[in-house]
């Protein structure tokens, strides 16, 4: 095998390990733990597992690689990752090992490439080595806040209901949280779990809010504590948060509808128009049997 095949190889095998790396990543969460200690740790709210080849094999280039990041950055990967869920237990460290393992194969797969002058696939496999880890990870965080915000306006409806229905807010939240699951659920559970061990209601819903990338929970969480602060009845203020949910969603909806129309015209005449064009000349020409040669006065 040439020097370059044997790069390709390389590349492709990296590759094919990223993207099994990455359907992983995206499953569903796994159950919070019992533990109380770790249920109030954000950054153990999954089950944490032995993780995968690609974690086992940079552990021990993680604090190299976290010393290089910063501590500024290092917190920022932090908070992202409590955005995303912690899937399958993913830590800082783990994240870490996971960008060792990557930048090393697309450095040295971009470093066989350079060698025989591909200088394209060198650039394409820099870029999977120092993107690859965090693409991941900002699909998991975007999928778990669309779940988030599908789940929470009819999660409202229910507890505005059980609220009505003469329980108190605690009482009704362990109540309405204990039929659901998902990520929406692994929150209230946490949020409740900090309530029980001393922590007051504002300061847990202001937890809930940092751990969440979402608009949805921030204006639950100010909708929630400007009612309890004017004495408004709590299960009036729950069904006027839904109903503004539901309404902002509708109105994201109608401009994501709005912003697509341009796409689909554009694609439409870059592809659907020279393609039927080339299909109606091709067709004429076949149709009417004109003979080039005639035409051109050669043959």
């Amino acid at each position: 095998m040439t020097l370059a095949g044997l790069g390709l190889a390389v590349a492709l095998a990296a590759c094919a390990v990223g993207v099994v790396h990455a359907i992983g990543l995206l499953r569903a969460d796994a159950k919070l733990p019992d533990d109380l200690a770790l249920a109030l740790d954000v950054g153990r709210t999954r089950t944490t597992r032995a993780g995968n080849a690609i974690d086992r094999l940079g552990i021990r280039w993680a604090p190299l690689v976290m010393r290089l990041m910063g501590p500024a950055r290092v917190a920022k990967m932090r908070a992202r990752i409590d955005h995303a869920g912690h899937p399958h237990g993913l830590t800082v460290e783990r994240y870490a090992a996971r960008r060792a393992v990557y930048g090393f194969l697309g450095a040295l797969c971009a470093l066989l490439l350079l060698t025989r002058g591909n200088w394209f696939l060198a650039l394409l496999l820099l870029a999977y080595g120092w993107f690859w880890a965090d693409l991941g990870l900002s699909l998991a965080i975007r999928r778990r806040r669309d779940d988030i915000e599908r789940t929470l306006p009819d999660f409202l409806d229910v507890l505005a209901v059980v609220v009505s229905a003469g329980l108190g807010f605690r009482q009704a939240l362990e109540r309405v949280n204990s039929v659901y699951t998902g990520p929406w659920s692994d929150e209230i559970r946490i949020a409740l779990r900090q309530m029980d061990v001393g922590v007051s209601r504002r300061d847990a819903f202001d937890q809930l809010r940092k751990r969440n990338r979402s608009d949805q929970v921030g204006q639950f969480v100010t909708a929630l504590q400007q009612g309890e602060e004017l004495g408004a009845p709590i299960a009036r203020t729950l069904l006027q948060i839904a109903t503004d949910m539901r309404r902002t969603e509708a109105q994201n909806a109608r401009r994501r509808a709005a912003r697509m129309v341009p796409r689909a015209t554009g694609v439409i005449t870059v592809l659907l128009v020279p393609a039927t064009m080339i299909l109606l000349i091709a067709g004429t020409i076949i149709g009417s049997q004109i003979h080039f040669g005639d035409v051109f006065g050669s043959g």
